[in-house]
């Protein structure tokens, strides 16, 4: 049987690691307080630490600029399919000519 994943909300996250850059607060007692483990809390200071504002996009949403990314990866592959029919088609009319 599977075990049941919580799911938090960003706005938790964000309290959470607000709570524990409190002086004179543990991240373990914050953890506790919250009812998670304090490995998570620590993942998601760190996540936070690197990624800023854009830690925790949500569910299905990606960094701006993995979004980005994506977006050029899509727009280079449909570049490549127009390039590649203009050259079959040069290629055709190139025959038809020399006959």
């Amino acid at each position: 049987m599977e075990k049941a994943r919580n799911k938090y909300s960003r706005e938790f996250k964000l309290e959470a690691i607000g709570l524990s850059n409190q002086p004179g607060v543990s991240v373990a007692q914050v953890a506790r307080d919250l009812g998670l483990p304090a490995g998570r809390l620590y993942q998601w200071r760190n996540r936070y630490g690197t990624n800023g504002a854009e830690a925790f996009p949500g569910k299905g949403n990606l960094p701006t600029e993995a979004a980005r990314i994506r977006e050029l990866e899509r727009e280079l592959a449909i570049a490549q399919q127009e390039r590649d029919i203009l050259k079959k088609a040069l290629a055709i009319f190139s025959q038809a000519t020399n006959r």
